[in-house]
């Protein structure tokens, strides 16, 4: 063709948006969710994207907070049952939550590598497993990251209440509302921040997750070398302790016992999948910052769970009402320590902040798996979709609206969150090691490693698979069968949804499967198309039947009339497409690719055509200043698009299908210019 319009006018749209006053409406979302990303700026990805340290700290803080109250459910497991006399077991418990961590860690680096896109227990278990399999460890994920965000926020809002004094009589009513409303709008408030972008949530944030980190280096290491001189009597204790435990329990006792407890501080390993989960928001080189990521969630997480149980034992903590564990040690060190009071108020603090830090996990990936759900037609493709600051904002609002109902429908009680989460989350676990473990033992001809990593992965199986099924069962009356509830339900919405797209997709194939070979019909190619001619203007998409067909039409309603054709598209950039720093270019020349193809067709049946393009997050946005500035370079134009017409109308149509061609109709209608829509008839 000779010429690029697409960069061209890509630029001039830039001065004329920048020209263009704001309304108050944009303002106010400006202020509230930044300015828009500049898509022509070729390192964007490098700004947005995190580091191993930031990563860690956005990603990390769900696993990190988990020692709130993952050790503390497994310690008091073993105080309460037979009267406290078998918490010795604490010791080996401390070790086994360690190894546990560094075991799942190490398995998801191995998945790291094996995918190194990202999409976690979702990818893995789709393309090892199966898409059933696949759609279940998603819709798993999606329950547990709404969850997330509704029992981090709601034990971070009763670390907050718990410095209050207790409330009055007749003021409990008060002071549960007031508790609720803190809680909301902390929520809204994350929706807000994680709208303008991942990074600057991340930072907004650090210092939280900082203070967190120095208070309880000191609590662990203070607890530890205050007991110095006392550990070989505890060991002694321990050692005497265990051999009684072998007289009154038996082996087989003992190691249900411990088998009890281990299983149900399972929420102390919640959170470690996010980093695989999250890999599309890191910097490159991705699998090196994923890598480097995981080892330092694996061995903050492995520190702070075990060096909790063993201070626990050290220090004879023991339950207390209304307190948790750590709050009963933190006090006890406390009395040793200069600014003791300070020092307990700081360390609670950065527990209840580090919750709401742990929220982030369910705003970050969340909607990335979503996404992916998206991509692969298991949810409404928008959920794909991101706003112009490349955030997921659909799914960024649709976690944050479930996370307020799971808070209104549970009260903000978070011993009942806590069981309706903990159960999907080793669901996911146990799918992505058996996968991973199917993979080696297939795949073992000329890889020499396949058995340690298969043994790796057998033995993250087990020990998640155990988790699962004891946590199941023990909880299942407790809320458990909410969460199994919920996620059959969800899965049981995906299957129907595929179904409607592949039926749609399969018909409009069969429908259009002739359009793709319209014979050239042209003796000599045609000249450049005359601006002084009446002009369609079709708005495409992908090359396809519905494209072609609706290119036929516009010579068919009306026939002679129009002398050229110019083909529009809009590249979007969505969760699918923006994956790596040359995501855009890429975009950019398949999006050309397709016009080419568009325009050879118009000009093989002799009508002068061209094309012009735009790349943006929103495709109705984008097609309307598209729109507008081809409308100046060619006064006599139409517009035209195709749009899926359904004999029969249904409700959930409109959430499945997008209405692009009607919105970008009504703007350009309210502009002066006339756009006709072409139906693309499918049955059902």
């Amino acid at each position: 063709m000779g010429d690029d319009p697409g960069t061209g006018h890509d630029k001039l749209r830039k001065r004329s948006d920048s020209a263009k006053p704001l309304s108050r409406s944009a303002r106010i979302r400006r202020l509230l969710f930044g300015a828009p990303r500049d898509l022509s700026d070729r390192s964007i990805l490098r700004h947005i994207s995190l580091i191993p340290v930031l990563a860690w700290i956005g990603l990390g803080a769900d696993g990190l907070s988990s020692s709130s109250y993952g050790p503390d459910e497994a310690y008091r497991t073993l105080f309460t049952l037979h009267h406290g006399s078998h918490t010795y077991l604490a010791v080996a418990l401390a070790g086994l939550t360690a190894l546990t961590v560094f075991t799942i860690a190490a398995a998801y680096s191995r998945i790291i590598e094996e995918f190194p896109q990202g999409g976690g227990g979702y990818v893995v278990a789709t393309k090892l497993l199966g898409p059933r399999a696949g759609v279940v460890s998603g819709c798993a994920l999606l329950v547990d990251y709404m969850l997330t965000i509704t029992v981090s926020i709601a034990a971070a809002a009763d670390a907050l209440f718990s410095f209050l004094p207790p409330a009055a009589p007749g003021y409990e009513e008060y002071r549960h509302a007031s508790k609720l409303a803190v809680e909301v709008l902390v929520i809204l408030f994350l929706v807000a921040l994680n709208i303008r972008g991942v990074r600057e949530s991340v930072l907004t944030l650090t210092p939280i997750f900082v203070l967190f980190a120095l208070t309880h280096l000191v609590l662990i290491v203070g607890g530890v070398a205050a007991h110095v001189p006392e550990i070989p009597a505890t060991a002694r204790s321990v050692y005497g302790g265990f051999s009684q435990g072998l007289t009154t329990l038996g082996a087989g006792g003992m190691f249900l016992l411990f088998v009890h407890a281990y299983s149900l501080g399972g929420g102390t390993y919640t959170g470690i999948e996010a980093v695989s989960n999250g890999l599309p928001v890191m910097r490159e080189p991705r699998v090196q910052t994923g890598k480097r990521t995981m080892l330092y969630m694996a061995v903050s997480l492995a520190f702070t769970a075990g060096g909790l149980l063993v201070c626990y034992l050290l220090w004879d903590v023991a339950p207390v009402s209304g307190k948790t564990m750590n709050a009963v040690l933190v006090e006890r060190l406390a009395g040793r320590l200069p600014f003791g009071r300070t020092f307990v108020i700081l360390t609670l603090l950065s527990e209840g902040g580090l919750l709401v830090v742990a929220a982030q996990t369910g705003f970050v990936d969340g909607p990335r798996v979503l996404a992916n759900l998206a991509v692969d037609n298991w949810v409404p493709r928008r959920f794909a979709a991101l706003s112009e600051r490349l955030s997921a904002q659909n799914g960024i609002v649709l976690m944050g609206t479930a996370s307020l109902l799971a808070l209104w429908y549970t009260h903000g009680d978070v011993r009942r969150l806590v069981v309706m989460y903990s159960i999907n989350v080793f669901l996911t676990f146990s799918l992505s090691m058996f996968g991973m473990a199917h993979l080696w033992t297939r795949i073992r001809a000329g890889r020499p490693t396949w058995k340690r990593k298969s043994a790796l992965f057998l033995c993250g199986f087990l020990l998640c698979a155990t988790i699962l099924v004891i946590t199941t069962v023990e909880k299942f009356t407790e809320g458990g069968w909410i969460t199994l509830l919920a996620t059959a339900s969800l899965v049981v919405l995906c299957f129907l949804i595929h179904a409607h797209y592949r039926t749609v997709s399969s018909k409009l194939a069969r429908l259009y499967a002739e359009l793709e070979k319209v014979p050239h019909t042209a003796t000599s190619p045609p000249g450049d198309p005359d601006p002084t001619q009446p002009t369609a203007a079709l708005l495409v998409g992908g090359y396809s039947g519905v494209g072609i067909h609706s290119m036929l039409n516009i010579f068919r309603a009306f026939p002679g009339y129009y002398k050229n054709l110019v083909f529009l598209s809009v590249g979007v950039i969505d969760s699918g497409e923006f994956k790596g720093e040359h995501a855009i270019e890429r975009l950019r020349n398949r999006t050309e690719q397709t016009l080419r193809r568009y325009v050879d067709l118009g000009r093989g049946m002799g009508i002068p055509s061209t094309y012009r393009m735009a790349i943006g997050t929103d495709a109705v946005d984008e097609g309307e200043k598209l729109c507008l500035q081809v409308a100046k370079e060619f006064p006599r134009v139409t517009f035209f698009a195709g749009k899926l017409i359904f004999r029969r109308d249904a409700w959930y149509q409109r959430l499945l299908h997008n209405e692009t061609a009607f919105a970008i109709q009504k703007r350009l209608h309210w502009s002066g210019l006339t756009m006709v829509v072409l139906p693309a008839r499918v049955e059902g």
